[in-house]
């Protein structure tokens, strides 16, 4: 197991917010870059590096408005502003080729970043994220239901385990602990808040316009890396379909359910979910890693 004292941290600023990543492992190895999702933090993939850290620098973004980053004022919280901000953490940590995870938004901003610069990527996997799944999916309505109904705040901590319990009931006893540890936050006495932008990223992803969507399947079809697409086997988000499609759509893509796995599959299913990452991760040869297929 991974000694989780090594866990480094650090800082950039972009558009002028401070944001925080942390990262695990030798700064020599071969470098993967986390991207979360829409209400999560970079201490998600904490078990994911636990796997990888052995071999793999992975290093994990609190992305604007989340963990312990500056919330943004101007509440741009969409996909141009998320790559400006990984382009500020790239250009910080000189990492001159890696492969980009991303969950969920993540995965949305780890397409459009792909789009923009594929040399720098030895490899992308997207965790249960593809076109249409934001607007259109059965798990989408669920996600608008939940931002429009969570509460402002709890009056106790096992108030708030409860309500993550409800909401993620597949999750593992360590991911809730680690929801708990790193998405809220005592404020007061007697008063546990969001540690995220918990208003302005409702207001955000409940009032984008079509200009601040992003279709994917442009985007898909166009993908110049290697790409393994991670879908949870139970997802409400990213139907079976959508996948095949994906996976149809370019030579690229290569296509693995996990069973038991909802949308959130690295938490609900993490020995799974490193067992897949890792397997697609040793077939990447070294010249990939160096200047591409």
């Amino acid at each position: 197991m991974m000694d989780r004292s090594a866990v480094k941290e650090g800082w950039i600023e972009s558009d002028g917010l401070r944001l925080r990543h942390v990262s695990w492992g030798r700064e020599d190895a071969p470098s993967l870059v986390m991207l979360h999702g829409l209400r999560s933090y970079a201490h998600t993939w904490e078990p994911v590096a636990d796997a990888l850290a052995d071999r793999y620098r992975v290093v994990a973004l609190d992305q604007r408005g989340r963990g312990r980053s500056d919330w943004d004022p101007r509440r741009d919280y969409y996909a141009k502003a998320y790559v400006r901000d990984l382009e500020g953490l790239v250009a910080a940590l000189d990492l001159q080729r890696f492969v980009l995870v991303g969950h969920s938004m993540g995965g949305a901003n780890a397409f459009v970043y792909a789009a923009a610069w594929p040399e720098r990527l030895a490899g992308l996997v997207i965790e249960d994220m593809g076109p249409g799944a934001s607007v259109g999916s059965s798990g989408s309505q669920r996600i608008r239901r939940e931002l429009l109904e969570t509460p402002e705040a709890f009056s106790s901590w096992d108030e708030a385990r409860a309500f993550w319990r409800r909401q993620r009931p597949n999750l593992t006893e360590a991911a809730l602990a680690s929801r708990l540890i790193h998405s809220l936050r005592e404020s007061e006495p007697g008063r546990i808040a969001w540690r995220h932008d918990a208003a302005g990223i409702a207001a955000a992803r409940l009032g984008a316009s079509p200009q601040q969507l992003v279709d994917l399947w442009p985007l898909v079809r166009d993908l110049q890396v290697p790409t393994l697409l991670l879908r949870g086997g139970d997802s409400d988000f990213l139907s079976a379909g959508v996948a095949d499609e994906m996976a149809a759509a370019n030579r690229w893509i290569e296509r693995v359910d996990i069973p038991r796995a909802t949308h959130y599959v690295h938490d609900d299913q993490p020995l799974a979910f490193n067992r897949e990452l890792r397997a697609w991760l040793d077939r990447l040869d070294d010249r990939t890693w160096r200047s591409g297929a």
